[in-house]
């Protein structure tokens, strides 16, 4: 029997944050210099009072409702957010209850951002795998809106805020879930990070500071810090290998691919990234304009919507999935896709 993915569904906050508003905040930008930069018109945001379990429970309960899934049927819950409602306890242990799966489910929260869902993937096909689950429920949702100065620009015209939700589960029409190749560098911890807030350097007024970047961006220890260069490094660099690698481990070239799906982390990257693994336009998807990065819902999101937007995906098609980012961390591995999400 196939492990795969059985259903995807997704939330999005009901704010939008368009380009136009940000160019506002910065004069010497204008909306289209933020799209041509980016490939971002708009973003979703979430409000003041909401926080990763309400987008997530939302996606959940939106993918029971479409899919006639029973939460009884759930038996294991996989969170993956960098986000937390809180430091303890895991906020999957919060929609366990809120979700009404049975108390003898399983519950973990994934501290990864941008590779999280490939992760993920492999996590709960494991477990399926190992007979320790047969119906598992993998969530993702960030919200680094909450985590940006608003006057960075480097990273407020790139993150939205979004939530998705997956079945994983095994039968003959789900889209099966083959092998993976993942890997991490944990050297580059520091390009993509937010200093202050954990055990070894707790909030106070000196962490709270705001200063001003050499590019104009503000930001203080309390906010994400995104090296923009060394991240743009780290994925030329290890994104080509990894996709070879996975068609290496497969058997397979290039040429059998009929879909990819990278991790939308901005026009640019994704562009560069296509053309040096020399991947055919038409076979690849960039599914970000009116949401922005979100994180580890950019491939399950890129996935539904693609899927939503005419169907392109055929029976049988072989979708390769990359993330790559935040750790730093990457993982890729290929879906064949069961027919429908």
């Amino acid at each position: 029997m196939k492990i795969g993915i059985h259903s995807i569904e997704y939330y999005l906050p009901e704010h939008i944050l368009e380009n136009m508003t940000l160019a506002a905040l910065y004069p010497e930008w204008t909306a289209e210099k933020i799209l041509s930069k980016t490939g971002i018109r708009s973003r979703h945001i979430a409000s003041e009072s909401e926080c990763v379990s309400d987008i997530t429970e939302k996606a959940a309960k939106k993918l029971f409702s479409a899919h006639n899934i029973d939460s009884s049927d759930i038996d294991f819950l996989i969170l993956i957010t960098e986000n937390p409602d809180y430091i303890l306890p895991p906020t999957s242990c919060i929609l366990q209850d809120r979700l009404g799966l049975s108390v003898k489910s399983g519950a973990i929260d994934v501290n990864l951002g941008c590779s999280g869902f490939v992760y993920g993937l492999k996590l709960a096909k494991a477990l399926i795998a190992s007979g320790e689950s047969k119906n598992l429920l993998l969530l993702t949702g960030d919200m680094y809106s909450k985590r940006i100065n608003p006057m960075d620009k480097s990273t407020r015209t790139l993150f939205g805020d979004a939530a998705t939700a997956s079945l994983i589960t095994t039968g003959e029409d789900v889209s099966e879930i083959r092998s993976f190749d993942i890997g991490t560098n944990g050297g580059g911890y520091n390009h993509l990070i937010i200093p202050s807030g954990g055990i070894r350097l707790s909030k106070n007024s000196e962490t709270g500071i705001v200063k001003t970047e050499e590019d104009g961006s503000m930001r203080s220890m309390d906010d994400i810090y995104m090296n923009g260069p060394e991240i743009m490094l780290f994925s030329i660099e290890m994104v080509p290998q990894n996709v070879a690698n996975v068609l290496r481990l497969h058997n397979l070239t290039l040429g059998d691919i009929d879909w990819f799906v990278f991790h939308q982390a901005n026009q640019y990257i994704l562009n560069y990234l296509r053309k040096k693994i020399k991947i055919p336009e038409e076979k690849f998807i960039i599914e970000m304009e009116d949401v922005g990065n979100t994180v580890s819902s950019t491939i399950p999101l890129a996935l539904k919507r693609s899927y939503e937007h005419g169907s392109r995906f055929k029976k049988g098609d072989k979708i390769m999935l990359v993330g790559f980012g935040v750790g730093l961390s990457w993982g890729a591995t290929i879906i064949e896709f069961g027919g429908k999400l």
